[in-house]
């Protein structure tokens, strides 16, 4: 069984370089240094592995998928410094965050370099002109798509959604940067149209399965690895998965009205939040929250049978057990 976690701390340390390589030290130096600030600070990097890995996995060359997977990680990272202005967090990574270190107004150019930046380095893409559009589209894609997610989870604040509403969500804000950097990489690789449709697909299942499994960490992980309280997602009223299921299984009115009086609320107690969880626990929520995050994992690894066997399909279906099956 190939080991996800070791591939992709291989896999990123194979890729700082090329991160590293395409923000020059230009003027003004406050804007570079927060444009290099989260890209150069390491992370998982689930996204640009994936890109390098589909490109192999379809028996392409993985060295020209390089610049694809360090435009991918260039808007991701664009992403969350705009997520971070917009939520209000203070700290990521260990560190200030970009809007809190340079001030908003060089966060919000950060995140535009970024993101034009990116799409420099796949117009310089070595692949036929053909293959680059059809990797244009999906990246492009991926990052409007991106947009209406954020937005319609800024929407969704303070109310209670459907499942279909939380699904649609997550999809649009995680899973398309995964399909899109896994459709590309096979792009790049020189798959046909049924492999690449096929990768997108098991990129997409994977990206709702770590979405949904991030969430159920937020109210069953370990604090101690997780880096953040088991109560932060239920005072800011976040609607995952397993608020939608208790909000619909939970027959005793007094422990829903126990549930909505801590859900959004910031100033709620410990003695508050430790109810809250104990009744998403016994409604059978949590419970269906991981169900479900390693059913979109089972999802994702059979549309790997569309792929030759090799050691980067191995890794394409560890990634897609680490992603529900981890600590942080």
């Amino acid at each position: 069984m190939t080991d996800a976690k070791g591939y992709l701390a291989k896999a990123s340390a194979e890729l700082d370089a090329p991160i590293r390589r395409y923000i020059q030290d230009e003027a003004p130096a406050n804007l570079i240094a927060a444009s290099r600030q989260y890209p150069y600070a390491g992370g998982k990097r689930m996204r640009p592995a994936m890109a390098v890995a589909a490109a192999k996995a379809v028996g392409g060359d993985g060295e020209k998928a390089v610049p694809l997977a360090v435009a991918v990680e260039y808007i991701h990272n664009f992403t969350l410094i705009h997520d971070d202005f917009m939520d209000g967090d203070e700290v990521r990574r260990g560190m200030k965050t970009v809007h809190v270190q340079y001030g908003a107004p060089t966060a919000i150019l950060a995140g535009d370099a970024l993101f034009a930046k990116a799409f420099q380095i796949i117009a310089d893409l070595n692949i036929p002109p053909e293959r680059a559009v059809e990797v244009l589209r999906y990246v492009s894609q991926a990052v409007w798509d991106l947009a209406r997610g954020q937005q319609m989870d800024v929407n969704n604040e303070g109310r209670i959604v459907t499942e279909a509403e939380y699904l649609e969500t997550i999809r649009l804000k995680t899973s398309v940067l995964f399909a899109a950097a896994a459709a590309g990489g096979a792009i790049v690789g020189g798959a046909s149209r049924e492999t690449v449709d096929a990768v997108h697909s098991y990129a997409m299942a994977l990206g709702l399965g770590f979405q949904i499994f991030d969430d159920y960490l937020g109210v069953a992980g370990d604090p101690s690895k997780t880096g953040k309280s088991v109560g932060n997602d239920i005072r800011k009223g976040k609607c995952t998965v397993m608020i939608t299921h208790a909000m619909s299984h939970i027959k005793d009115p007094a422990a829903l009205a126990e549930l909505r009086s801590a859900l959004g609320n910031a100033s709620a107690t410990e003695e508050q939040i430790a109810r809250a969880r104990r009744i998403l626990e016994e409604s059978g929520s949590i419970a269906y929250g991981r169900a479900m995050a390693e059913e979109k994992a089972r999802e994702a690894a059979a549309h790997l049978d569309a792929l030759p066997p090799s050691a980067e399909r191995d890794f394409m279906a560890a990634l897609a057990r680490y992603a529900v099956d981890r600590e942080v």
